[in-house]
């Protein structure tokens, strides 16, 4: 269809433009060739839509080269917005009841005026602090990062006790290095709340190891496989997969298992 209406359109533009000059200027509408040739012959039909198409070529490049650029930037905005809504996302994920359990944990704690109570509610005010002003940045530390998973693991034994044990090592310089704020949460309370469903004990075991050109993060908890529901599943995976394409697009390696009772999970990264 546009291959028909374009050749009528050649034809149609023809005629007016050759029949108008031909009949109202000069019979001699092609002084530019050597040797005679007449009006409205086929050489003459062929020279002027030839024309006619490197201009009609010529704007359409322009075109698409516009509409091109009109589309890629309205994608950087879209992914812009979109990083935005799926971070607002994870931060309404920190699940409600969470702090309503460590606000009950707090009131007994008063009640029993253990000395653990002004430290659980400066942990909890850090978290919420955390969550309030520095989740909204485009990154934030590492170290920041570490703090308010330490934070969030210690709130944690304070609901369950003895049941968990949990140890956070550091290796390599991670002085300066900036992350995406809240980019390990969803896999640490991942662990709580597939690691604990059973009412077992739960070991858990996270690093942070900075190489050269990029920054490993592993979380290993022990896991009962058969004990979980498989509809049960906190902050999705496949959530946590598209922020991470849409951070570092295929700039990244995610490893996912269950080996030998131990969900393990290894995220490496380039180093900002």
């Amino acid at each position: 269809m546009y291959i028909a209406f374009l050749l009528m359109a050649l034809g149609i533009h023809y005629l007016v433009r050759s029949g108008l000059n031909y009949w109202l200027v000069t019979e001699n509408i092609w002084p530019e060739v050597q040797g005679r040739h007449d009006a409205f012959g086929f050489n003459h039909i062929i020279a002027v839509v030839l024309g006619e198409l490197y201009v009609i070529g010529l704007t359409s490049s322009i075109k698409f080269t516009a509409d091109f650029l009109y589309e890629r930037n309205q994608n950087q905005r879209l992914k812009a917005l979109q990083y935005k809504t799926e971070l607002k996302y994870l931060r309404a994920q920190i699940q409600p009841h969470f702090f309503f359990n460590t606000l009950n944990n707090i009131y007994a704690l008063t009640m029993q005026k253990s000395s653990e109570a002004s430290d659980v509610v400066l942990k909890l005010s850090d978290i919420m602090k955390y969550i309030i002003y520095d989740a909204s940045k485009k990154s934030v530390s590492l170290l920041q990062e570490i703090n308010y998973i330490d934070n969030y693991i210690e709130l944690e034994k304070v609901r369950f006790g003895y049941k968990v044990t949990s140890e956070i090592s550091i290796t390599g310089n991670v002085d300066e290095v900036q992350v995406p704020p809240l980019l390990f949460l969803p896999f640490i309370e991942n662990s709580f709340k597939h690691g604990l469903y059973s009412g077992s004990d739960m070991n858990l075991t996270v690093s942070f190891e900075k190489n050269k050109e990029e920054l490993v993060f592993v979380s290993k908890n022990t896991f009962d496989e058969e004990t979980v529901p498989k509809s049960k599943g906190g902050i999705g995976l496949k959530n946590i997969e598209r922020r991470l394409q849409l951070l570092y697009d295929k700039d990244y390696v995610l490893y996912i298992a269950v080996e030998n009772n131990e969900f393990i999970v290894v995220l490496k990264i380039p180093v900002q």
